[in-house]
C-alpha cells in the first residue's frame, strides 16, 4: 500500500469536484479499491501501487481537460476514466473554453484576423465601433497566453477620463473611485476565468487592472499588457504607455475613435499614435466596423443611427 497526493492547482475546484462533490463521488465508484480524499488542490490516494499511478494519471488528465474547459461533464469522466479516446480539447478557432464550457472565439472574419495580427506582431492596435469585440477578445488572448504559461501576468489598463461626473466627486477611497471606469475589464475576465481561481490571480498580482496612471515608471516583462479605451488617452500618457513594452511581453491596444471624451482642444493620443507609427515594423492593425457588431443587433442599427446624423448635420 502506497500513498499518493495529486496536485491539481490548475483548475477551479469547484468546476472539477463538482455541484455537492458530485464527480469526485463518481470518481470513488470508478476506483472501488483505492481510498481517497479531495482537500482543496490535493487529492490523496492510498491502495496498490500500480492502481494509485493510474488513478493519478486518470486524474491529471480529468485537470486538463477542466483547466481547459472550466467545467468537467460526467460523461467526459466516464470516457477518460474508462479509457475512451478523448476528444480534442480545442478547435482550431476557438481562443479558450470560458467559464461552464462556453466557447470563446473569433466570430467574424476581422474578430479572427485580430487572433492573427494578435499572434503576428508584438504591438497591435484593434479600432472600431463599440459592441465589436475588441476589448473581449483581447482580454480572451491574454488568458489564453497566461494558461498556456507564454506569459507570467496579465495587465489591464484604462485611462481614467470623467464622462459626466468628476473622479473627486464619487464617494469611496481611490479604489472605489476608480473601479467603475475598469469594471468592463472585470466582466471580460469574469467570463473567461473562474471565480474562485480569478480571485486568486488577483490576490497574487497574476493578474492586474489598473487606471493607465499607474502604469508610469514600470517596464512590463513577460506579459500581456491591454490598454482600452485609448481612444482618451492624451498624446503624452499613450506615449508613456507604449514605451513600458518590455521583454517577452505583447500589447493590445482597443479604441474607438468616433467616441473620445477628452476636451475638444486635446489631441486624443491614439489618433496621433497611429500616425506616428503608421510605418513601424513589428506593429499590426486591425479595423473593425459596423459588421463586426456582435453585441444586440439594436446596437448595429444605433450606430448607423449616428452615422447617418453626424454626416447630414451641417458643420459648424
Amino acid at each position: 500500500m502506497i500513498e499518493r497526493h495529486v496536485i491539481i492547482d490548475q483548475v477551479d475546484p469547484v468546476a472539477f469536484y463538482g455541484v455537492n462533490n458530485s464527480n469526485i463521488a463518481l470518481i470513488r465508484n470508478l476506483f472501488p479499491k483505492l481510498r481517497m480524499a479531495a482537500r482543496g488542490s490535493v487529492i490523496t490516494v492510498i491502495g496498490d501501487e500500480m492502481e494509485t499511478a493510474v488513478f493519478e494519471q486518470k486524474i491529471q488528465a480529468l485537470a486538463a481537460y477542466c483547466a481547459e474547459r472550466n467545467t468537467l461533464p460526467e460523461e467526459v469522466i466516464l470516457d477518460i476514466v474508462k479509457g475512451a479516446p478523448p476528444k480534442p480539447l480545442r478547435m482550431d478557432d476557438v481562443i479558450i473554453y470560458g467559464v461552464n464550457g462556453k466557447p470563446i472565439q473569433g466570430r467574424t472574419p476581422n474578430q479572427q484576423l485580430l487572433v492573427k495580427t494578435f499572434s503576428q506582431n508584438d504591438l497591435t492596435f484593434a479600432l472600431g465601433p463599440a459592441g465589436t469585440g475588441k476589448t473581449y477578445l483581447a482580454v480572451a488572448l491574454a488568458v489564453r497566453a497566461l494558461k498556456n504559461r507564454e506569459v507570467r501576468k496579465i495587465i489591464l489598463s484604462r485611462p481614467a477620463v470623467e464622462a459626466g461626473e468628476k473622479l473627486g466627486f464619487l464617494p469611496g477611497d481611490m479604489k472605489d473611485k476608480i473601479d467603475p471606469y475598469l469594471q468592463p475589464l472585470y466582466d471580460a475576465l469574469e467570463d473567461m476565468i473562474p471565480m474562485a481561481k480569478l480571485k486568486e490571480y488577483m490576490e497574487n498580482d497574476t493578474i492586474q487592472i489598473a487606471p493607465l496612471a499607474f502604469m508610469r515608471g514600470r517596464t512590463l516583462n513577460d506579459a500581456i499588457i491591454v490598454l482600452d479605451e485609448a481612444q482618451n488617452t492624451t498624446m503624452h500618457q499613450i506615449k508613456m504607455f507604449l514605451t513600458r513594452l518590455g521583454m517577452g511581453s505583447k500589447m493590445v491596444v482597443t479604441g474607438d475613435i468616433t467616441q473620445i471624451d477628452l476636451p475638444r482642444t486635446t489631441t486624443s493620443g491614439l489618433i496621433h499614435a497611429l500616425r506616428v507609427l503608421g510605418n513601424v515594423k513589428g506593429i499590426g492593425r486591425v479595423e473593425f466596423g459596423k459588421k463586426d457588431i456582435v453585441r444586440h443587433p439594436l446596437v448595429q442599427r444605433i450606430v448607423e443611427a449616428y452615422e447617418v446624423f453626424h454626416d447630414q448635420e451641417p458643420a459648424q
